[in-house]
């Protein structure tokens, strides 16, 4: 996470700021992160999938390309994973018609 959140502070433009949503997983917010002076983090709330749209994302990939298998290995389930990710990626109108909120965006 620490050098994730470098790599973006290197991207942000001099004199500008990044907020950076984050759910609540270990790695986000722990007291080892080095967070830079041109990043905010901040933290949502817990268990609240309607704020974090990424989370609709996955669940419609266990429902769709993921779920009801049996997978032989490890490397079977890592090449299901990859390959679901790769229809999606494929699919950018269904990525956001996933991560559309109609209340966010109906006023």
């Amino acid at each position: 996470m620490n050098l994730h959140l470098a790599e973006i502070a290197e991207i942000v433009a001099p004199g500008d700021h990044a907020v950076l949503l984050v759910d609540q997983a270990g790695w986000h917010l722990s007291t080892r992160l080095v967070v830079p002076s041109n990043i905010t983090i901040i933290a949502l709330p817990p268990k609240c999938p309607e704020l974090n749209p990424v989370e609709n994302v996955w669940q419609f990939m266990r429902d769709n390309w993921l779920s009801n298998r049996i997978f032989k290995s490890y490397d079977d389930l890592v090449d299901h994973c990859c390959e679901a990710w790769n229809k999606l990626v494929d699919q950018p109108w269904r990525i956001m018609s996933i991560g559309l909120r109609q209340w966010a965006h109906g006023f």
